[in-house]
């Protein structure tokens, strides 16, 4: 099946059957309506993919886009909790949807059986919402707030694992919750995920990783001799260290460490960075902290003769992909934003809105995923252009609409949405394309 029938097939399943056994099953629709629990998510999932600051006229005639003559106050009227509950599970099936296009041709990407990128994002809520989705009750958290963890298969564009925890749940616990990757996978995760356990079951499963180094995890040289490792770097005098570690006061998993120096710019900006955050705390840094500034630090378990330090950190720098992609949904989608102040209303936005960037990620696939110079942000906009003619097309009784649609929007994404190439400060997936040559 090609992308553009993945994509019409797994629309029409979450935005039609799911969206009205939802109602049904959360007490949305107690009777016979004109606005049906589809209709509903429909007008959202749509409105807000066109605008996402779209006002309830606007939603209206949203609708009047699928087919269905509502007024404003009659969608006002239908946010609530049977509404929020709808969506989740209208969100929740969503997220099982694993839509993959052909991989990138990128040879040092192409090494792997998949490249997985893992992280989470917040969103904070009304403090009302805390018995729906319990925060950490700090600044960052709030009283109520729900986390996004998302590990994305950066080869084929398929978000692999899509799930929602509530902002006091540890990245660690949740990803134990993750299905386990495939035999000669890689997966670059954030250190929230640094686990040493999970490493570990990752090496049983033949899974490979790259992660930045936790300054707390205990270095033993492979005479398992303890190492102190800002000493030890400052007598090192080259820009890069590739040295065979092992990890844990009792796992000692075996691993390499993989540092390269930074600019003296760089390094003091951590440092003050650094001090700025202690002195909010009222915490002194610790030597450590401070000494390793002046490092970029990662471990893996790929092989010298598999990825060399060069290559190693160029990977690294693929991981802040998945950040640009929460960038996306937040800046672009605005997941986190809305225009009320009532708490369900809220959560029922937060929820459609969530469907929409992933309904938007499985057009991105339809648009050319082949090219790795993809902007997302300049194809967002491109998809949101065209949300209310997906709209009408998805509610036309003539299945070929969608599909005209989806191909038209497809010839749109491949010219000029793609990231200018830079002289001065090569992107990404131009030193990706300039590292490596694929293994023999």
């Amino acid at each position: 099946m090609d992308i553009i029938s993945q994509v019409t097939s797994a629309m029409q399943t979450v935005l039609t059957k799911v969206a009205d056994t939802a109602a049904i099953a959360t007490g949305f629709m107690k009777r016979k309506r004109k606005l049906t629990g589809a209709g509903f998510v429909q007008t959202l999932v749509f409105g807000w993919l066109a605008n996402p600051e779209s006002t309830y006229d606007e939603l209206a005639q949203t609708a009047a886009s699928i087919g269905i003559s509502v007024t404003p106050q009659a969608i006002e009227q239908r946010f609530g909790k049977p509404a929020a509950d709808m969506l989740k599970q209208t969100l929740d099936a969503t997220a099982e949807q694993v839509l993959a296009a052909c991989p990138q041709a990128i040879p040092l990407l192409s090494r792997f059986n998949g490249v997985y990128l893992q992280d989470s994002s917040w969103i904070t809520l009304p403090d009302e919402l805390a018995d729906v989705w319990p925060g950490t009750n700090t600044e960052k958290g709030g009283q109520a707030s729900l986390k996004i963890q998302l590990r994305w298969d950066l080869l084929t564009g398929a978000f692999d694992h899509l799930s929602f925890t509530d902002g006091k749940t540890h990245d660690c616990k949740a990803q134990k919750g993750f299905n386990p990757l495939a035999v000669g996978s890689l997966r670059l995760g954030d250190l929230g995920y640094f686990s040493l356990a999970q490493l570990k079951q990752l090496n049983h499963g033949k899974v490979l990783w790259l992660t930045r180094f936790k300054v707390n995890c205990q270095l033993f040289d492979m005479d398992d001799k303890l190492l102190s490792l800002p000493r030890w770097l400052k007598a090192h005098k080259g820009s890069e260290v590739d040295c065979p570690i092992r990890l844990g006061k009792h796992a000692k998993l075996p691993a390499r460490l993989l540092a390269q120096r930074v600019s003296v710019q760089v390094a003091n900006k951590r440092r003050r960075q650094i001090r700025k955050q202690a002195k909010s705390k009222g915490r002194t840094p610790s030597f450590s902290r401070m000494a390793l500034t002046e490092w970029n630090l990662y471990v893996t378990n790929i092989d010298a003769n598999r990825l060399t330090v060069k290559e190693a950190f160029v990977l690294a720098r693929v991981r802040w992909q998945i950040e640009l992609m929460f960038k996306l949904f937040k800046s672009h989608g605005q997941v986190d934003t809305s225009r009320s102040q009532k708490p369900y209303r809220i959560l029922c936005e937060v929820y459609a809105k969530i469907i929409a960037m992933i309904i938007e990620h499985w057009i991105l696939l339809v648009g050319g995923w082949r090219y790795p110079e993809y902007s997302f942000q300049k194809a967002a906009k491109v998809i949101a252009k065209h949300a209310l003619s997906i709209a009408a097309a998805f509610a036309s009784s003539e299945a070929f609409r969608l599909v005209d649609v989806l191909s038209d929007i497809k010839r749109a994404l491949a010219n000029g949405c793609r990231i200018c190439r830079r002289k001065s400060r090569p992107s990404t997936f131009q030193l990706l394309l300039q590292t490596a040559q694929p293994l023999q």
